[in-house]
């Protein structure tokens, strides 16, 4: 796996990364730090990660399973260390899942199974993360 990352120039703190998979996404700084507010944080880049990884399991592994899986939303909460280097501390995974006759089980297996087994970026956070989640099911 390979990622390129590109200052923008002097004029801000906008960066473009472009991935081995050929893939471009921007991030940028808040203004109090010299950025335009133009892109995510990276920091806010990491967390999305997160999520998307996790939400990504949880998907497949309801789908392998057989379920009727129509919907998948994670909304993650973050708390920051209070002084450099600021790492995640705590972060909370609220799940909330859509679909028809989903049992409660078999989510809840998969959001553990996404913690515990699959999922690279919340184990790379739980290093300094205490990592918390929480499932509701919706059905239609």
């Amino acid at each position: 796996m390979e990622c390129t990352v590109d200052w923008g120039g002097p004029e801000g703190m906008l960066f473009v990364a472009r991935t081995g998979s050929g893939h471009v996404t921007a991030m940028d700084g808040a203004p109090d730090g010299g950025g335009h507010n133009l892109a995510p944080r990276p920091m806010e880049m990491m967390l999305a990660g997160a999520g998307g990884c996790a939400a990504y399991d949880v998907v497949l592994i309801l789908k392998r399973g057989r379920h009727a899986i129509k919907g998948c939303q994670v909304k993650l909460e973050a708390e920051r260390a209070e002084t450099d280097p600021k790492v995640f501390t705590r972060i909370h995974f609220a799940f909330s899942v859509t679909g028809t006759g989903l049992p409660q089980a078999a989510v809840e297996r998969a959001v553990k199974l996404s913690h515990e087994k699959y999922c690279s970026a919340s184990a790379m956070l739980a290093q300094t993360a205490e990592i918390t989640h929480s499932v509701s099911i919706h059905e239609a």
